[in-house]
């Protein structure tokens, strides 16, 4: 009897141990594939918070400007889109377009849209496919969230730029900065 109870003892420790070191291996690996400037971005479709599909090859000669955050109305996610959102005219003035990426759903999308008047396309990544195609899906076998990254595709759909892991305050920023420097080194604004 009293070997019973110490086996159990000992096999809860051990699955307490097991979920631990799943959440941590989730929590610091990296997709699976990395993707590399001048590589050719994953084309997809998906849904935005008023469920109109985008589809990237569609936007086929213009700067695309996809930045990958982990959860609406989120403190970090909310500073992030809202600094998006403060830098959008000049985002659009430099001639590129900018989408957010989650796994979160449309109708989250919708409301976090909504509650923080972001006038750019929140696309709901629910399968987390397009986040682990662009190297930016962190899984924690019971929910996945994106990460913190972002990616300048220029017009001929092709990875020109990549941020990992950015500072949400400052973020859009740098962006602005490296697309107008892309743009000059290009002679493709």
């Amino acid at each position: 009897m009293i070997k019973c109870y110490v086996m159990g003892i000992i096999h809860r420790k051990m699955t307490i141990k097991i979920i631990i070191m799943t959440c941590l291996l989730g929590l610091f690996s990296s997709s699976h594939a990395a993707i590399k400037i001048g590589e050719k971005a994953p084309n997809f479709t998906l849904p935005d918070q008023d469920n109109i599909k985008h589809t990237l090859d569609d936007y086929q000669g213009q700067w695309i400007v996809l930045y990958f955050y982990p959860k609406d109305d989120s403190p970090g996610c909310t500073t992030q889109a809202c600094d998006f959102r403060d830098a959008v005219e000049r985002i659009i003035s430099s001639k590129a377009i900018v989408f957010g990426i989650s796994v979160d759903s449309i109708e989250s999308h919708k409301g976090f849209s909504d509650k923080f008047n972001l006038p750019f396309s929140l696309l709901a990544d629910e399968s987390g496919e397009v986040s682990e195609a662009y190297a930016s899906l962190r899984d924690f076998y019971v929910f996945k969230l994106s990460k913190r990254n972002t990616f300048i595709v220029d017009p001929t759909g092709n990875i020109a730029k990549i941020y990992i892991s950015v500072d949400p305050e400052t973020h859009s920023q740098m962006v602005l900065g490296d697309l107008s420097e892309l743009q000059k080194t290009t002679n493709n604004p």
